[in-house]
Parts: structure tokens; C-alpha cells; sequence
């Protein structure tokens, strides 16, 4: 084999440049053939050898942790670099589809048909005139406007997730420095109760929820100390015009039996109460502070600063929900990604004793499929959550994340995440919608998130039992009330 000339380099280099700006700069953009699997011609930054053959993949392929560098350039960076954490050897990945085309629920798809060009986003990234369905149908977003990137923004938070997921979770947290791994288990919902394309009679509106965006909540059931902790938040739907509006959030504490609000009076996505032992003071000190792992101090419930109990844990839940004018979006480009975006695999609470690496942070024995993302950057307008820039690729078929990467002000690493995803349509007996329509949605099954500026700490969910039809009418009238909490739910 030839050693490629500097004519063919030349050459090889205007095509990869036509390619990027017909990615990055054209207006619309042409999704590869379903089923047109990328060739991989090696490593990044190797000289082309000539007459090289590309290494060929195709669905049904099992991977081992030995072939992960055949999959190199479809794995964001910052996941190569950790690969030893989110890939275990032992692990067998299988390859999905690639590009397929998932179905879109009919009345998601003919609310975006009926609203197309009526809603609108202004200087401030705020969201006006958006009733149900995609907001930005992507093939009518130029990438190379100014609002391409908080577009997407507002695409992502409004993808169509059904009524909302509900079910049992399991959250492992894991501390780098001091304390044990603490376990959480118990019962969570993200309900949305506003643009809800199945709702028409009620005007896209879950009645009785009054100027709700969504409503999210749980309760543990473990540790014990934590038993019949449950909480409310009710994101209002002034949030979408002014992203520093703070969030109705109420937890119950079960060793004073009442209902106190958050102390924590605006997060951005979804809110998880902080609960850790520190002694023996009426049923257990629960830890507050900033730091996690090493708390500050502690409360007894029964003080009269039991209030601070409800520190936000940002841990869990927070790649459920995002205010995308609380950031200067912009789009880094448009790329071939690998993901687990429709899991084959079980886990909590089917499977409990599920292999998750020796990190426990690995999802990389599942099914991975191509998808084509856009690469989404924003820049936070506040610093509450602890980093200044968020990275999230974007599919851009469904707008589902794939992978959420998060940066301090000058570009260190803070957090590294992937979400896992199921797609209801391939889940034999998942339930069905009235009118005996099959569900079209992809349940949040998973997600783990690895804290690289924490010394190496993460937390993986698990919630493989996570349904997003619409639940029976007492549990709906559970949700949207407070009035539940005081009895635990």
C-alpha cells in the first residue's frame, strides 16, 4: 500500500470541508438514508493510508470493550477520554439501526402540521405563540440564524414525551472522597400537564393544573431514615418568557408530618431533596450544605430550620427538564454519533444485580444505534448550577438528548452524562393510548452521569419500569395536588 500523495490530501480536504459547511452553514439539512450505516475510515488524526479498507458496520454486531476503538469517531471526546468508566471489559454492546426512522405519535405530528410558523422566539431567547407539537419543525431551521441554536433549545424541551414518565427509580450515588455509596430507592413522575398534543378538548391542558408547565414529584421508600420523603415541583408556565421565575416546589418530611417549601427557590431542571444521616435527633439529621459528599452541617426535622432539609440533590432527575432562555445557545455542527437511544437492556427494579462496570457507570452492554445529532452549546445566563457551559447533542429526528456535557467558565470538565432511552413502539405489551393507539414515545429508562471535577464521583438512575401514557385519574388528582404530600405521596 501507497502512503497517500499530497494531491489526494488536497483533494480529501476541500471534500471534508464541502461536507462540514453543507453541515454546519446550508439551510436544511438531508438525514442519511435509513440504514445507510457510516464506513470508518480510522482513527482521527492517522495519515490515510491508500487503498485502505474502512472498517464496515452493520445492525445485529456485538462489540466487545476490545472493538470500542473501531467506534472511536462516533463517540463524542470527552467520552473517549473516560472511556474506562462508561465501557467495561466483559461488557457485550450490540449495534442497532442506523439513522432509522422512529414513528411520531399522529397527534404529535398533526400539532406541528396545524401550529407550523406560529411560534416564535425573541432577542432574550423567550418562547411565544407555541401551542403543541415540534416548535421548530427542523426542516425549517437555517442553522446558520442567529435563533438556530435556543430553536433547538426549545425543540428539545418540548419533544413529545407523552403524558409524562412515571414509575419506580433507583438512584445510586456515588461520592469521591468521603462517605459510602447511598442508594435511593422509591417512586418519581414528570407529569405535563400544557402543549399536550392529545389533549385538544381541554385546550391542550391537563385540567385542574391551573398555570402549570409540567409537574414532577416521588417519595423514597429507601434508605429508611428517608422513608415517605416526597416532594411537589410545578414549573409555571411564565418560565417561558421569564426564565428567573422560580418553581412551586413543596416536600413533605415525614418525622414532622407537614408539608415545607424548598428551600431552594430556582434550579433548572428537575428537583430531587437532599436527605443524608448525621445522627440521632427525632428520627434522624438530615445533612445541608453545598458539597454532597462532605455536608456542612445538619438539621434535626423537628427544628425550626427543618426547612433547610430541602437543599436541591443534583443528582437524578436533572436531565428530565431544561429553561432554554436561561441560555445564549449556538450550534457547534452536526454529527454521526453512537447512542443508546432505544435500550434492549433491563434494569432496576426487573433486574437489581444488572453489570454496570466497575465504575457502576457503564451502559455500554446495551444496544447502541447511529443517529445524526446536533451539537448544542449554551452559555448559562446564571451560575446556580454550578458550570457555565452545556453541551448537548441533540437527535435531530426526535429531539432526544443523547449525551449532556457540562463546563466551568474557562473549559474544565464538570460533568459528563448519557441518558438511555426505550422506544415504547418495541415494547411488546406497553400500554396503549385511548382509542387503542399505540404509544410512540421513549421512556428516560436510565442516565449516568460521571462528575469529573469531582474527583471522579457520579450517580446512575434506573427506572426500567417507566411508562409515559396517561395514568388512572386518582393518581393524575395525586400529582397535581399538594394535598397528597402529608400522606406520603
Amino acid at each position: 500500500m501507497k502512503a497517500a500523495t499530497p494531491e489526494r490530501a488536497a483533494l480529501a480536504f476541500l471534500v471534508l470541508l464541502a461536507l462540514c459547511l453543507n453541515h454546519s452553514t446550508a439551510g436544511a439539512t438531508t438525514l442519511p438514508d435509513e440504514g445507510d450505516c457510516p464506513p470508518l475510515g480510522g482513527r482521527p488524526g492517522e495519515v490515510e493510508i491508500e487503498d485502505a479498507a474502512p472498517t464496515v458496520i452493520r445492525e445485529g454486531m456485538v462489540l466487545s470493550y476490545s472493538d470500542i476503538v473501531l467506534l472511536r469517531e462516533l463517540i463524542p471526546v470527552e467520552i473517549w477520554r473516560h472511556r474506562n468508566i462508561f465501557f467495561f471489559d466483559g461488557m457485550r454492546m450490540e449495534l442497532g439501526a442506523c439513522h432509522r426512522r422512529y414513528p411520531v405519535s399522529k397527534d404529535y405530528s398533526d400539532a406541528t402540521e396545524q401550529f407550523s410558523g406560529q411560534a416564535a422566539v425573541d432577542e432574550d431567547g423567550n418562547l411565544w405563540g407555541y401551542v403543541a407539537g415540534v416548535p421548530f419543525p427542523p426542516a425549517a431551521i437555517n442553522s446558520s440564524d442567529p435563533d438556530a441554536g435556543v430553536q433547538w433549545a426549545w425543540n428539545l424541551e418540548q419533544r413529545y414525551r407523552g403524558a409524562g414518565p412515571h414509575g419506580k427509580f433507583r438512584i445510586t450515588d456515588m461520592p469521591s472522597r468521603i462517605g459510602g455509596i447511598q442508594v435511593y430507592t422509591g417512586n418519581f413522575f414528570h407529569l405535563r400537564t400544557r402543549h399536550r398534543s392529545d389533549l385538544v378538548d381541554t385546550e391542550f391542558a391537563v385540567p385542574g393544573s391551573e398555570e402549570s408547565l409540567w409537574i414532577g414529584g416521588g417519595r423514597f421508600d429507601t434508605p429508611f431514615d428517608a422513608r415517605h420523603l416526597a416532594w411537589r415541583q410545578m414549573r409555571p408556565i411564565k418560565t417561558e418568557q421569564k426564565y428567573t421565575q422560580s418553581d412551586s416546589t413543596f416536600v413533605y418530611v415525614p418525622t414532622m408530618r407537614k408539608v415545607r417549601r424548598s428551600a431552594t427557590t430556582w434550579i433548572d431542571g428537575m428537583f430531587t431533596p437532599r436527605y443524608r444521616i448525621g445522627g440521632d435527633h427525632g428520627g434522624g439529621s438530615l445533612a445541608v450544605g453545598s458539597n454532597g459528599a462532605t455536608p456542612t452541617g445538619s438539621v434535626s426535622p423537628t427544628s425550626a430550620l427543618s426547612a433547610a432539609i430541602t437543599e436541591h440533590l443534583d443528582a437524578g432527575f436533572t436531565d428530565f427538564a431544561i429553561r432554554p432562555n436561561a441560555y445564549h445557545w449556538r450550534i457547534l455542527g452536526e454529527r454521526e454519533v453512537l447512542a443508546p437511544i432505544n435500550s434492549t437492556r433491563s434494569g432496576y427494579p426487573h433486574d437489581l444485580d444488572r453489570n454496570f462496570g466497575s465504575m457502576g457507570l457503564s451502559v455500554g452492554s446495551d444496544r447502541w444505534e447511529i443517529r445524526l445529532a446536533v451539537v448544542l452549546e449554551g452559555s448559562a445566563k446564571t451560575r446556580n448550577e454550578g458550570f457555565q457551559y452545556i453541551q448537548i447533542y441533540v437527535d435531530y429526528q426526535t429531539q432526544m438528548p443523547l449525551y449532556i456535557i457540562t463546563r466551568r467558565a474557562k473549559g474544565q470538565l464538570v460533568d459528563i452524562g448519557i441518558p438511555v432511552h426505550r422506544f415504547s413502539g418495541d415494547v411488546l405489551d406497553y400500554p396503549h393510548w385511548p382509542g387503542n393507539e399505540r404509544a410512540a414515545v421513549f421512556d428516560p429508562v436510565a442516565a449516568v452521569v460521571y462528575h469529573v471535577g469531582d474527583g471522579g464521583s457520579g450517580w446512575r438512575r434506573e427506572a426500567y419500569d417507566m411508562l409515559s401514557v396517561t395514568p388512572p385519574e386518582k393518581s393524575m388528582r395525586r400529582m397535581i395536588s399538594t394535598d397528597y404530600l402529608v400522606r406520603g405521596h
